[in-house]
């Protein structure tokens, strides 16, 4: 599903950590899980302290971060904890948390016994509103550097391997790319096509990020958003909201394989001024081109690999809309229980039998379930000349309930074809109003 919601990219303090590593704990050395692949970014299964967890699958973040911590997890014991500031995308903000160290993770058969990880207890720092699932925390070096990470995009299924015993298979149908890592994080180098101009770029491989690409603007490389653009709320990071323009570039090359027409995010220079810093650096290459891939990531051998999968085609879609919505707030709804009873009233005498149903009917119940709540409204947008307004609670899409969808599902609609109209009923403070409007495309 082609949906952007959020983008992740965290930068941790210098610290000493205490040596830690995965190995696969049984005799065939690899191990497969399968995942959930929600708004194009990975999420696994992950025990922390005998504690089940979700984590999202992140190559762009150095150290384990778990969220939401009194919430979600907290039956979690955080061990040998001590006090640091964590600086995130957006502003010179720190935010307080706590670095902890002997933890044990599991991830499948894949067990460190003296995993590092930080604890954030800021509230607002907690993605499964917008992911609308429980998400607990985020994962990705120490899992990349110790194992060789197979990413089946098409069977949501990773492989994980010792790397002693991971044997590469021919492929003439692979691309395979030397990695350089820049505070333990993985970059490649790349094309950019803008007006038949194939434009060199060094991007950071971010799993974590829903986008297709993020690119710097640059004039002398002629890179950056000039008529076929519009301004919009690009995603979160950990200092909060981050806004930039939209647009698409003519093509991506990846060695021999070309993506055409690939969407583009723009970044305000406000929130990269620090990712700038780093030589070289061009933007990042997120989950809505890498789902297009079967991938094999080798810290080891620093490369990655490259299979093109049957997603390799689809088209590049965005948000036609102009409203953003998250799984937050509640509906009340009234549920009613029937139950049947039949009792079966035999007469010997005559030889016969009589059955006789009691039917209790009407046991009504308030029933709170989460809601899907427009949180975002572009400006001049659909939603917006139609009259949403950040708060309303979507009940109904096209005809259908949403207690009977997912976020993925609902956020859907809003991906099709210029021109479909979308119909939805809200609830504003307890008043039900509808709204009907056509997707409008921005970028041509």
């Amino acid at each position: 599903m082609k949906i952007n919601l959020f983008f992740i990219l965290v930068w941790l303090p210098l610290f000493c950590f205490t040596q830690s590593k995965y190995v696969i704990d049984n005799k065939s050395g690899f191990d497969k899980i399968n995942f959930k692949l929600i708004n194009n970014v990975i999420v696994i299964p992950v025990e922390v302290n005998g504690v089940k967890q979700s984590f999202l699958l992140d190559s762009g973040v150095s150290k384990p971060i778990i969220f939401n911590f009194l919430k979600a997890s907290d039956s979690l014991e955080i061990l040998n904890a001590e006090t640091i500031f964590l600086k995130g995308l957006g502003n010179n903000a720190k935010l307080p948390a706590l670095k902890s160290s002997g933890n044990t993770f599991k991830i499948g058969d894949a067990v460190n016994n003296n995993q590092d990880f930080y604890v954030v207890f800021d509230s607002s720092i907690n993605f499964a509103p917008k992911l609308g699932i429980p998400i607990h925390g985020i994962i990705g070096y120490d899992l990349f550097k110790d194992l060789v990470v197979d990413i089946n995009y098409s069977k949501k299924q990773i492989k994980i391997s010792n790397p002693g015993s991971y044997k590469y298979k021919t492929c003439k149908k692979c691309e395979t790319f030397e990695l350089e890592f820049v505070n333990n994080k993985p970059y490649l180098n790349a094309s950019a096509i803008v007006k038949d101009k194939n434009i060199p770029v060094k991007l950071l491989i971010d799993s974590g990020s829903s986008d297709a690409l993020w690119l710097f603007e640059n004039d002398s490389l002629d890179i950056g958003a000039k008529n076929n653009y519009f301004n919009d709320f690009l995603g979160y990071g950990l200092s909060g909201s981050v806004h930039g323009k939209r647009s698409k570039i003519d093509g991506f090359k990846l060695k021999s394989f070309t993506l055409n027409r690939p969407l583009v995010a723009y970044p305000d220079s406000l929130y990269t001024s620090l990712l700038r810093e780093i030589k070289g650096r061009s933007g990042s290459i997120g989950g809505e081109i890498l789902k297009r891939f079967n991938i094999t990531m080798d810290y080891n051998k620093a490369q990655v690999v490259f299979k093109r999968n049957s997603n390799f085609n689809k088209e590049f879609s965005y948000n036609k809309s102009g409203i953003e919505v998250e799984n937050e707030g509640v509906r009340l709804f009234t549920e009613y229980d029937k139950s049947n009873n039949t009792n079966y009233i035999t007469d010997k005498k005559n030889g016969y039998s009589l059955n006789v149903q009691a039917v209790f009917a009407n046991t009504r119940k308030l029933v709170v379930k989460s809601a899907y709540t427009i949180v975002f409204v572009r400006a001049n947008s659909p939603g917006a000349k139609a009259g949403l307004q950040i708060g309303d609670i979507i009940i109904r899409v096209n005809g259908n309930d949403t207690l009977k969808c997912s976020l993925q599902e609902l956020i859907y609609q809003f991906y099709g074809k210029e021109g479909n109209q979308i119909n939805l009923v809200v609830d504003r403070f307890g008043r039900k109003i509808k709204f009907k409007f056509k997707l409008e495309s921005l970028i041509k």
